[in-house]
């Protein structure tokens, strides 16, 4: 189909646009509500000041905890939604259930593919793992604790260290095997019959087209407005509209269907936020940098010499703007939240932010 000429939209209406489309304003009344829209949420197992998950949702959904989304997805009875990597990368989200068939192609390409990491198990690894299988049939959910087997050399950082986790991690990726629970970081490991519904396993196996339309539609729910591959916009140009912000050449795109948002004219009134390093207002960074002015680096993995603004610094989000950052650090066990650093410096906006985390965390400041 032809797709009309871009409309142009200010930077501050683009902004106000993000902020109320991702849901930015408290919008869900419940944990799978915001899952449903955003299409998943990012797992992140770092704890500084709180996990990714949880920074990303506490601002949506109404009434938040934290491990709210976990003890979402490993509820008891029927579950809603299940952990698992996106198929075009190896993140770890949260995902609602009809994603499940959309994930087959990559988890079958996963398991011919030459990586140490994800792909095809080695003749030990298939070994254990029809030992492994047989286990979870009889008894339930394994962790690797509960497996004998030899350690094992790590071949790059993120290597596992034993037989046992290198063969569940690649069972994991296949899609043979799923997360059932957790304790604490420990990862407790079922046969996906034993943990999705029957009606999310024999759903009807999608044609690549399908999935293709559905892992680009997937990115536009995440991001709400973002920069389109040609691909993706070919398999998507009757779901999307196009837009320039005034003044930049980039060519933008968010759902039809959230065009009503686009209009809506409310200023950004809300308390100031202090926002997920992977949050999906911020994820594609070019996007960031174009709509709001703001450069960031989640610095992580950076050396410590050359981190500008710290280790796990949260921007800081404050009427319609990123004013800056807070670097903060959860001391659990003295229940006391640590500034390291923030900028402004002195900035009331970034001390009420700094509060609302610290009160999230059950925490004071220190």
């Amino acid at each position: 189909m032809t797709m009309k000429a871009p409309q142009t939209i200010a930077q501050a209406q683009a902004r106000r646009f993000m902020i109320r489309a991702t849901g930015l304003e408290g919008a869900f009344a419940d944990v799978a509500s915001a899952l449903r829209h955003l299409g998943f949420v990012q797992i992140d197992p770092i704890n500084v000041c709180g996990r990714m998950q949880d920074h990303i949702l506490r601002h949506r959904v109404r009434g938040y905890r934290e491990q709210d989304l976990m003890r979402h997805v490993h509820r008891e009875g029927l579950r809603e939604a299940f952990e698992h990597h996106l198929p075009d990368s190896s993140n770890l989200a949260a995902l609602p259930l009809d994603a499940w068939p959309h994930l087959q192609s990559a988890m079958r390409a996963r398991e011919r593919s030459d990586s140490s990491w994800s792909g095809k198990l080695t003749a030990e690894e298939r070994r254990l793992a029809t030992r492994v299988l047989a286990r979870m049939a009889e008894e339930g959910p394994l962790c690797s604790q509960d497996i004998e087997s030899a350690r094992k050399a790590k071949n790059h950082a993120w290597d596992s260290t034993t037989l046992a986790k290198s063969t569940l991690q690649k069972l994991f990726f296949h899609g043979r095997v799923l997360i059932a629970r957790r304790d604490g970081l420990r990862r407790y490991y079922d046969l996906p019959e034993k943990v999705l519904p029957a009606a999310a396993l024999n759903a009807p196996v999608p044609t690549s087209e399908e999935t293709a339309r559905w892992i680009a539609l997937l990115k536009l729910r995440q991001r709400r407005l973002a920069m389109l591959k040609a691909a993706e916009l070919r398999v998507i140009a009757d779901e999307v509209v196009p837009v320039t912000l005034e003044g930049a050449k980039s060519r933008l795109y968010l759902l039809r269907s959230d065009l009503p948002l686009l209009d809506e004219s409310s200023e950004a009134q809300e308390m100031p936020k202090l926002i997920a390093p992977l949050d999906p207002i911020i994820y594609d960074r070019r996007v960031t940098e174009a709509l709001w002015d703001f450069h960031y680096r989640w610095e992580v993995y950076v050396p410590p010499p050359k981190r500008a603004r710290g280790y796990y610094a949260l921007p800081l989000l404050h009427r319609g703007q990123f004013i800056g950052h807070a670097d903060v650090k959860a001391d659990r066990e003295a229940r006391k939240l640590q500034l390291l650093s923030q900028q402004p410096a002195r900035s009331i906006a970034a001390k009420k932010a700094i509060a609302s985390l610290a009160t999230f965390l059950g925490m004071s400041e220190k």
